[in-house]
């Protein structure tokens, strides 16, 4: 295992940031979630996957890409090929798909999110708009966020990575696509990238894995448990954040009703990296530098699977 090598590369990466920016106190995206678990499941409409039809009062602003180059091929750059490079680049050779959920401006378009599609165990909405802290800083914005540092942290070890969507001014893409991502990529880990939507009053992160379906993602559930309890791992040792407390087991939860999961063929996990609504949680979403411990912490918990 090259777990050393690994959490010495995360640590010499520990000042990178990413020049995408997050919402503003205006940002709201989202109509408020329910005080159901995970917001909108009341609805029957799961946590990752939210949806929220009517528009908010306040528009999204969107960010633009970073110096990364959202969805582009890191290799090349990084010279994750080159002889004698696998101790600097211990991921050279390796593919990772990140999954920013939602989108910036998703509930301009609720003809396009809200069109149904097949997950294979029920019908969903195409995207949603996701949730957001009570003063408007939006899901949507911070996932692109942690997502953008996540790639450079990845590329930076050598990884080819590829994201879902490439800024956060536009719309979708739909949950289909976004699986259907990864499996182009013949991705060696994907992760979808999310913060949940719960009571005020409920804390702490879960990590979300697949069931078996009798579909495509049977082939890598017990792959996609390993990812995920990696990630659960790292992300509890590297940002301090606790267990959830109103879902999953040890911040485990397995589901049969996420299209990202049932229809992906590659190993992939989503994080709820907390609750949104929670004060105190909403609090550290909001700072550059505990997004940043977000980034490092998912990017040490892929690496430590894939190494």
């Amino acid at each position: 295992m090259k777990s050393r090598a690994v959490a010495a590369a995360l640590l010499a990466l520990g000042g990178l940031t990413a020049t995408a920016c997050g919402g503003t106190a205006n940002g709201a995206a989202t109509a408020p979630p329910s005080a159901t678990r995970g917001g909108p499941e009341a609805q029957g409409v799961d946590a990752a996957e939210r949806t929220s039809p009517a528009e908010p009062a306040a528009p999204q602003p969107g960010s633009g890409a970073g110096s990364d180059g959202a969805g582009r091929d890191g290799a090349g750059r990084d010279g994750a090929g080159r002889d004698g490079d696998t101790a600097a680049k211990p991921l050279a050779g390796k593919v990772v798909v990140i999954d920013p959920g939602h989108n910036g401006l998703n509930y301009k378009r609720p003809d396009v999110i809200n069109r149904p599609v097949n997950v294979l165990t029920k019908r969903k909405p195409c995207d949603t708009t996701g949730t957001s802290t009570g003063d408007g800083y939006s899901e949507a914005a911070f996932t692109w966020d942690v997502s953008q540092r996540l790639a450079k942290l990845l590329r930076a070890q050598g990884a080819t990575v590829k994201l879902t969507r490439s800024d956060n001014s536009g719309v979708g893409p739909c949950i289909t696509e976004r699986a259907a991502i990864g499996n182009r990529a013949k991705a060696d880990a994907a992760i979808s990238v999310h913060a949940d939507g719960a009571r005020p009053s409920d804390r702490g992160f879960h990590v979300i894995m697949p069931k078996k379906i009798n579909g495509p993602v049977d082939k890598v559930v017990g792959a996609s448990r390993r990812l995920g309890i990696d990630v659960r791992d790292a992300f509890r040792d590297g940002t301090g954040l606790p267990y959830s407390t109103y879902i999953g087991d040890k911040a485990l939860d397995f589901r049969d009703d996420l299209g990202g999961l049932n229809l992906s063929t590659v190993p992939k996990v989503f994080i709820e990296c907390g609750n949104m609504r929670n004060p105190g949680e909403a609090a550290k979403f909001r700072s550059a530098s505990f997004r940043q411990k977000i980034a490092r912490s998912l990017a040490e918990g892929v690496a430590n699977y894939l190494t």
